[in-house]
């Protein structure tokens, strides 16, 4: 797991569509979640993002986890950061495990106050775990999964995407939605990416 992975997680630097076209001339802002719509008056116009949808059965996996809350998006960050990138980066080093898949989170809400599970899926579970780490179990699970690659604070355009599929499949959420993070949205020397070219997964259970 790429330690930078965890400054960036979640990660939308909040810069204007002309800046964005010079991103070689412009340093990041503070990366933070931000799951709303674009207002009527917001004048940063942009190509719509790509959702690609996909129904499913949710992969068996152990998600070594931690639970937390934020009080705002740039706490969340942080937070989030030192989850990813010392509790459980430092422990699977120490334990010589290596990840298996992808950073995940799951969210109460999508609004602050943040009250949220963060973890890496691995191959086994380890019976003494650091304090406050514990497994979460996913598998066989029907899914239904959104694809989305985008500037990050337009992912609630994947969540109003997957709740229309439910509701034209007559199907019911049963589950906490969560968000798998596919890409780094930075690269290795540590320069953010183009966020078409970064995966974001939103992943909602149902029945």
């Amino acid at each position: 797991m790429k330690l930078y992975f965890s400054i960036f997680i979640l990660g939308i630097s909040l810069i204007a569509c002309n800046d964005y076209k010079n991103k070689d001339k412009v340093k990041p802002t503070v990366l933070v979640k931000k799951d709303v719509p674009l207002g009527k008056n917001d004048t940063i116009t942009r190509s719509a993002p790509i959702i690609n949808i996909t129904d499913t059965t949710e992969n068996s996996l152990y998600i070594l986890c931690f639970k937390d809350s934020a009080i705002n998006t740039i706490r969340l960050s942080e937070k989030l950061g030192i989850i990813y990138g010392q509790k459980i980066d430092g422990f699977l080093k120490k334990s010589k495990i290596s990840p298996i898949g992808p950073p995940m989170a799951w969210y109460k809400s999508q609004k602050a106050p943040f009250f949220f599970e963060a973890g890496i899926p691995v191959a086994k579970k380890i019976a003494k775990l650091p304090k406050g780490a514990y497994y979460k179990k996913l598998g066989g699970t029907r899914v239904v999964v959104a694809h989305f690659h985008g500037p990050y604070e337009e992912t609630v355009q994947a969540y109003q995407a997957l709740k229309e599929w439910l509701a034209d499949a007559h199907k019911k959420q049963n589950g906490a939605s969560y968000e798998i993070y596919v890409d780094d949205p930075v690269d290795e020397k540590g320069n953010v990416k183009d966020p078409y070219k970064v995966q974001t997964d939103i992943v909602i259970p149902y029945k």
